[in-house]
């Protein structure tokens, strides 16, 4: 399994879809950046921890620590695998130095345990082809396809570059939210 590191970038509310967030995962050493959408909890976690401010009681991700101090098992690194119709799969990749195990586990509450336990951020390159976006690319795909449009109109076209570039323009404005929409449009497309 080929994967690449990646690191938190931005934490950002999502303003279409409320208690959500959207968090942007940046390659390591290359321009692709990863959005994906998290539950609220999650984010107000990671936003805690990444500024260092101490919770008056520990939060449940705390509680999983103190459990894993205390049978000596270390979270070696966090992996989102797959992605199916916009929902991204991870595992956390846990270790007592003599067997590994891995643990299911949704997108946001793997984020937040890399956080916490402050390991590594891998995306399988899969996943990372078919979902991230390349900042520093000109998108080099033009496969045309046609929207129903009101009658007595020229048709619309719409096309794998021209939502590429939308898709561009969206995360230069910090709007994740349809950055991710338009990721998701873009993939859709492909498989036609």
């Amino acid at each position: 399994m080929n994967k690449v590191e990646v690191k938190i970038e931005i934490l950002s509310y999502a303003k279409s879809q409320v208690g959500s967030y959207v968090i942007v995962l940046s390659e390591l050493n290359s321009f692709r950046k990863l959005p994906i959408i998290i539950k609220s909890a999650d984010a107000q976690f990671i936003a805690v921890r990444m500024e260092n401010i101490k919770t008056p009681r520990p939060m449940t991700q705390d509680l999983f620590k103190t459990l894993t101090e205390a049978y000596n098992i270390d979270l070696q690194e966090v992996v989102i695998y797959s992605v199916a119709e916009g929902i991204f799969y991870a595992k956390l990749v846990t270790s007592n130095m003599v067997e590994t195990l891995d643990i299911e586990c949704t997108v946001g509450d793997a984020l937040a345990m890399a956080v916490l336990y402050k390991c590594p951020i891998f995306v399988v390159e899969e996943v990372m082809s078919s979902s991230s976006v390349d900042m520093n690319s000109q998108t080099p795909n033009t496969t045309v396809v046609k929207k129903k449009s009101p009658p007595r109109k020229k048709k619309e076209v719409e096309t794998i570059e021209s939502l590429d570039k939308m898709l561009h323009k969206a995360l230069e404005m910090e709007d994740y939210e349809l950055a991710v929409e338009l990721r998701d449009k873009i993939a859709k497309l492909k498989q036609v």
